[in-house]
């Protein structure tokens, strides 16, 4: 059992995360803003809850010490939710970044996990993109999380242990659920209006499966030390192009969803290897895009996600103008 700490723990990734490392029998504390709502995660007797800012280094200097493991997921997450506001984005995503892994490494623990992003490799024409290639961020955000990844390997030390991991780009559900990530998009789409358009469509988009990024961050927590300090891992499963996810979603939802393809100026495409992760740690993702598209399915079933082509709490954007957050 384990104590660990988790900034952005009622999160998309965090409101998975968090019940399945209780589960494992690990005492969990999340440190969250609780944007999206209070009553994300449910009553657990190994949960606590703090209702915390990342900036605010006074409090992380309160609640941090007598944790074992840091996971740091709070974030302005992806490109658009981070250019509606950059000075926000950069004081959360960087600025706040170096105080709370240096308040964690004075406070004894042991070893810290960065979510950073798969998109900071930028374009590239090579195959396989491994960890040892070059970042050609495109944006602000995919920057900062460079940048960090940078900071952090500057703290390693015999009684720290940094790990960076560039996820894919995570689908399927979540009780805070997300409904602008490209397959979550579609599959929304699709179940609800019959009809996905495709923009542009040949841009490959890597993903996983939230509860295979939930495995994810557990190997990276029991992992030998010798194993991961200081390493990068790219975490993901196979990389389609966005046409092809489009039609793994008709297949799920069903015959009658029609696809429609429109221009797009929009030159991201990424793809990524995730062969060191199975290589080193035995990582390899147990769920399919299927899988994941199925899974909302049955969210929307069981009306788990009323209004979601409108609620603004399913839109990063959306809520973020909403709030108004400074």
């Amino acid at each position: 059992m384990k104590k660990i700490f988790i900034t952005g723990g009622a999160g998309y990734v965090g409101a998975v995360l968090t019940p399945y490392l209780l589960a494992k029998g690990h005492k969990v504390t999340v440190f969250d803003l609780m944007m999206f709502g209070e009553n994300i995660l449910k009553e657990n007797s190994n949960l606590k809850i703090i209702k915390g800012d990342i900036r605010n280094t006074e409090l992380l200097n309160k609640v941090l010490p007598g944790h074992d493991v840091v996971i740091h997921l709070a974030c302005i997450s992806n490109d658009p939710s981070f250019e509606l506001n950059p000075t926000l984005g950069k004081s959360i995503n960087l600025d706040a970044f170096t105080p709370l892994v240096e308040i964690a490494k004075k406070n004894l623990i042991e070893r810290f996990i960065y979510a950073s992003t798969s998109s900071v490799y930028g374009i590239k024409k090579e195959k396989d993109v491994s960890e040892t290639m070059s970042l050609e961020p495109l944006t602000d955000y995919s920057r900062y999380k460079a940048s960090c990844e940078t900071i952090l390997k500057k703290y390693e030390s015999e009684n720290f242990t940094p790990i960076t991991i560039r996820p894919a780009t995570v689908c399927g559900y979540s009780p805070r659920q997300r409904l602008d990530v490209v397959v979550n998009i579609l599959t929304n789409l699709a179940y609800h209006k019959r009809e996905i358009t495709v923009f542009g469509g040949t841009q490959l988009r890597p993903n996983i499966h939230i509860k295979d990024m939930a495995r994810a961050y557990e190997i990276l927590i029991e992992a030998p030390k010798s194993k991961v300090s200081g390493e990068i891992f790219n975490a993901g499963y196979d990389n389609y192009s966005v046409l092809e996810l489009a039609s793994t979603v008709k297949k799920v939802i069903g015959d009658d969803v029609n696809i429609k393809s429109s221009f797009s100026n929009d030159n991201r495409s990424y793809h990524i290897s995730s062969k060191k992760i199975k290589k080193i740690l035995g990582f390899e993702p147990k769920k399919t895009i299927s899988d994941a598209v199925n899974d909302l399915k049955l969210a929307f079933k069981k009306d788990l996600l009323p209004n979601s082509l409108t609620d603004e709490k399913y839109f990063n954007i959306k809520k973020m103008q909403s709030l108004n957050l400074k």
